[in-house]
C-alpha cells in the first residue's frame, strides 16, 4: 500500500468519533444501565422509524448501516443522512419525528435508544463515565452541524459540476488529501447532492476526460489541488 493511502485511511478513522470514546467496556455497560437504554435490532431493508416514534430520544447506531430519507408526496426520495456504526441521531438531532421521514436499514442494524430526559438528568454528572460520554456527544453534534452547513453550501450551487466540485473541495478540506473514499456508493452520492444519477455520471465522465479526477471503484482521486 502506498504511503499516501495509509494516511488517507488514518484520516478516515479520525473522522469517525465514537460516543463511547475513552470508556472501558465496564464503564460502557454501567452507562447503558444508568441511562436505562434499550437496544433494538432490525433486519436489512426493514423500516426503523415506526419503532422510534417517541417524543424525545437519542439513538446510537451500534452496528450496521442505515439511511434517513425524506419522501415527498410524489414518492420521490431524498437522502437526509447516511448512518454508519457509532453515528448519533434522534428526534431533535435529525428531526426523525417528521412524518415524511423514514429510516431504512441497509443491512442488519443494532440501535441503542436513550430517553432524552434520562440523558440530561443532572444527577448523572457525579459519574466520570457519564461526563466523558456527554463530552463525546457534544463533539459529535458539533461535527454534524458543520457537515450540515457544508452540505447546504454545496446544495446552493446552481449546476451538477459546481456541486461535485464543491463536494470534492469539502472532502479535501476535511481530510487534507486528494483521495476521496465514498462510504457507500455513487447512488447515495447523487442522493446526497440531490442530483440525477445519470446526469451525475455524465458529469463525472467529463471531469475524468478533462483530467480533473480519476475514479477507481469508490475512490476518487483529485488531479488538481482545490483552491480553498
Amino acid at each position: 500500500m502506498q504511503l499516501f493511502e495509509i494516511y488517507d485511511k488514518i484520516f478516515l478513522v479520525i473522522k469517525m468519533i465514537s460516543p463511547f470514546e475513552g470508556l472501558s467496556p465496564l464503564q460502557k455497560a454501567k452507562l447503558v444501565r444508568k441511562l436505562e437504554s434499550h437496544i433494538y435490532k432490525f433486519n436489512k431493508q426493514e423500516e426503523i422509524l415506526p419503532k422510534l416514534k417517541q417524543t424525545n430520544i437519542v439513538c446510537i447506531l451500534l452496528e450496521g448501516h442505515a439511511k434517513i430519507v425524506d419522501i415527498n408526496y410524489l414518492g420521490e426520495e431524498t437522502l437526509v443522512e447516511e448512518l454508519f456504526e457509532n453515528n448519533v441521531f434522534g428526534t431533535n438531532i435529525s428531526n426523525i419525528n417528521n412524518f415524511e421521514y423514514q429510516i431504512i436499514a441497509l443491512e442488519p442494524c443494532k440501535i441503542l435508544i436513550i430517553d432524552y430526559n434520562k440523558l440530561i438528568n443532572s444527577e448523572n454528572t457525579k459519574y466520570s463515565y457519564y461526563n466523558i460520554f456527554i463530552l463525546n456527544l457534544f463533539q459529535i453534534l458539533n461535527i454534524k452541524i458543520k457537515e450540515n452547513n457544508n452540505r447546504i453550501q454545496i446544495l446552493t450551487k446552481k449546476n451538477i459540476r459546481d456541486k461535485l466540485l464543491a463536494f470534492f473541495e469539502n472532502e479535501y478540506r476535511k481530510n487534507h488529501s486528494q483521495n476521496i473514499y465514498l462510504p457507500s456508493n455513487f447512488k447515495n452520492l447523487a442522493d446526497y447532492l440531490s442530483i440525477n444519477r445519470s446526469a451525475m455520471f455524465r458529469e463525472l465522465k467529463s471531469l475524468k476526460e478533462e483530467k480533473f479526477i480519476k475514479i477507481d471503484g469508490k475512490k476518487i482521486t483529485l488531479l488538481y489541488v482545490p483552491n480553498i
